[in-house]
């Protein structure tokens, strides 16, 4: 039995925006290196830190935003209020926790670069407001 079997399908189906969002913000921003090293080689680096930092940030993000969408989930299925605002509250707490030791693994390991590990948990939030802007019900 998998874990993805008690999963509702909306928490797939975002979860999937969520990676494609990612996706498309780290090749931006591999982007953005690739053109910065052009200009500045000696401050702006272009090797595997970057691109392992980059991958593995944006794993984390995408791994909160599927650990939220489990906890909403399970939040809706309480029977109480109480009990879901409990689990939302400490849904949040572990999410935060594990965003903060990634910071920090980004900042003190040597195989990431620290921006790079950064800047793709910023990608979820922004990437969900810009598509909502351009978002239209039809």
């Amino acid at each position: 039995m998998s874990i993805m079997n008690d999963v509702q399908p909306v928490v797939k189906k975002e979860t999937g925006r969520v990676s494609a969002i990612t996706g498309i913000g780290l090749v931006i921003m591999w982007i953005v290196f690739g053109v910065l090293h052009v200009f500045m080689p000696q401050k702006v680096p272009l090797d595997y830190t970057v691109f392992l930092g980059g991958a593995a940030g944006g794993c984390v993000a995408v791994l909160n935003f599927f650990f939220m969408g489990l906890a909403v989930q399970k939040a809706a299925a309480a029977t109480d209020e109480d009990t879901a605002r409990m689990r939302i509250k400490a849904s949040y707490s572990q999410r935060m926790l594990i965003q903060m030791l990634w910071v920090i693994i980004a900042i003190v390991a040597p195989c990431f670069h620290f921006v790079a590990g950064i800047v793709p948990l910023l990608f979820p939030g922004t990437g969900i407001k810009i598509a909502g802007i351009f978002h239209t019900n039809k």
